[in-house]
């Protein structure tokens, strides 16, 4: 994703408000709604720093998670054409499509 910050192991995502001439975003990867805002880069990273500080302070006092917590599966949506050619290489490879997809993942991201 373009246009983001990291703090601490956050992601903010940044937009920009041509009708309020602000910049505004939001933490990633949480179960809760924390935005930030600044007219400038110097106040927007503040603010995202400081939204930041102030969730990991909610998180520390009422004992809630940090990240949002993942169930490992997802729908991935491709072409009719990509779908048949992967799985025409996961027979090659005797391996299922599942792993083939997981493999190409981990490539793309690092595995853990």
């Amino acid at each position: 994703m373009k246009n983001t910050m990291r703090h601490k192991g956050f992601i903010g995502s940044i937009q920009y408000s041509p009708e309020d001439e602000c910049f505004h975003g939001r933490i990633e990867g949480i179960d809760d709604l924390v935005s930030f805002e600044g007219r400038s880069v110097d106040e927007l990273k503040k603010s995202f720093q400081e939204a930041v500080e102030d969730y990991l302070e909610l998180c520390r006092t009422t004992g809630k998670a940090l990240a949002r917590s993942y169930k490992g599966t997802f729908n991935v949506r491709v072409s009719p054409e990509l779908h048949r050619r992967a799985v025409r290489k996961s027979i090659s490879e005797g391996i299922s499509l599942n792993r083939l997809v997981r493999r190409a993942i981990e490539k793309e991201v690092g595995s853990p």
